[in-house]
């Protein structure tokens, strides 16, 4: 098939490219035309909370990555649109995330359907938003408007889209495996390479941090009298989308500065495997959630995880046996963590997580986006 793929790619970085360029290699194993279209320009400077969207690594091989969107150029998606559907893809795939794209996408997708070829697929990483804005949901309809058919990768979000269709065909299918960063490390060699203590235990907070995400939970847990005398720290590795300086606060507040290692930046693809290696457990202690693509980093690395009772997070995690999952409160996180590293849950959760992740191939993903085609025609 000629395949094309709307969506974040080189040279931005983070996630959402990582997912696009991840499954447009999958697609190219196959033996299928695959292109990606990305962005000249993604978000305005005043919007990106982050340092810079752009990576500092090479750019991917082998794969064909267009730069002709604009996001906010209203002419640029017509023109994009009539490009595409010169092109008569069978299909497109398209990712959303935010619905300040929506207009975007949407504008694009309604371009190319009017070569009454090209089957449209959204793969949905959300359809409402975690920090929600006026607006939202008339944007989103929008762009639902315009697709033929969507993929959710949690549950929840799945539910999310019957506010804005009940019709169109949809089917949940997880997150896949990021299994492209890099091979597992013995954790004395990560350790080394990060200038970390051999003989302490570290908990990874691994992304981006954002309000939703319970960084805050989770220094509160470490505050706790079990967690004190325990030879455990908690590694934060991720750069800061809001203001660093209560969370500072609060790790002095709790006099935890010899605890909590802040890595405060963004973290290149080429590192990850240095942290996930590194550590015993992954934490997740969201508030909200739809689904997160730092779990399916910690299944590639075969890593035990913590996770809190919110979205899509305890589909993925069975409790008690790859992990916890837990309420969204510093004491459950606190007591889940102690039964961890004084109970010797690490090998058997291990073990377990090597089982579970077989659940999680690419393969899967694709199957999931080529039933949806046929039932779309």
């Amino acid at each position: 098939m000629k395949i094309i793929i709307i969506g974040t790619a080189y040279p931005y970085r983070g996630g959402l490219a990582a997912f696009n360029e991840r499954i447009a290699y999958e697609y190219l194993k196959e033996g299928n035309d695959v292109e990606i279209y990305t962005f000249t320009l993604q978000y305005p400077s005043f919007l990106f909370p982050g340092k810079t969207q752009y990576s500092e690594e090479l750019a991917p091989k082998e794969l064909k990555i267009i730069r002709k969107i604009n996001s906010i150029n209203p002419f640029n998606w017509v023109k994009v649109g009539k490009e595409i559907r010169k092109k008569a893809p069978d299909l497109l795939i398209t990712k959303f995330w935010i619905p300040f794209l929506a207009p975007c996408l949407g504008t694009i997708e309604k371009m190319v359907r009017k070569n009454r070829k090209t089957k449209i697929i959204s793969i949905l990483d959300n359809i409402i938003p975690h920090e929600k804005r006026i607006g939202d949901k008339l944007l989103a309809r929008y762009f639902v408007k315009a697709t033929d058919g969507f993929i959710a990768m949690s549950k929840s979000v799945l539910s999310d889209l019957s506010f804005f269709d009940k019709k169109k065909p949809r089917l949940f299918s997880p997150h896949p495996l990021y299994d492209h960063y890099g091979d597992i490390l013995t954790e004395e060699i990560a350790k080394s390479a990060l200038g970390l203590e051999q003989d302490t235990k570290y908990v990874l907070f691994f992304g981006i941090v954002r309000p939703y995400k319970g960084l805050d939970l989770l220094i509160e847990a470490f505050a706790d009298v079990q967690l004190r005398d325990l030879h455990v720290k908690l590694l934060v590795a991720g750069e800061f989308y809001e203001d660093e300086k209560p969370y500072l606060e609060q790790i002095q507040r709790l006099h935890l500065e010899e605890k909590i290692l802040l890595h405060n930046h963004f973290i290149a693809d080429s590192k990850v495997n240095l942290y996930f290696s590194a550590c015993d457990m992954v934490a997740q202690p969201y508030k909200s959630a739809t689904q997160s693509g730092v779990t399916q980093i910690a299944f590639h690395f075969e890593k035990p995880m913590l996770v809190t009772n919110v979205g899509g997070l305890p589909e993925i995690v069975p409790h008690g046996k790859i992990g916890y999952v837990v309420q969204p409160n510093p004491q459950d996180i606190a007591d889940s963590l102690y039964d961890f590293f004084t109970q010797n849950r690490k090998q058997v959760f291990e073990q377990n997580v090597k089982t579970e992740k077989e659940k999680y191939a690419w393969s899967k993903m694709l199957e999931a986006i080529a039933q949806l085609s046929i039932n779309n025609d």
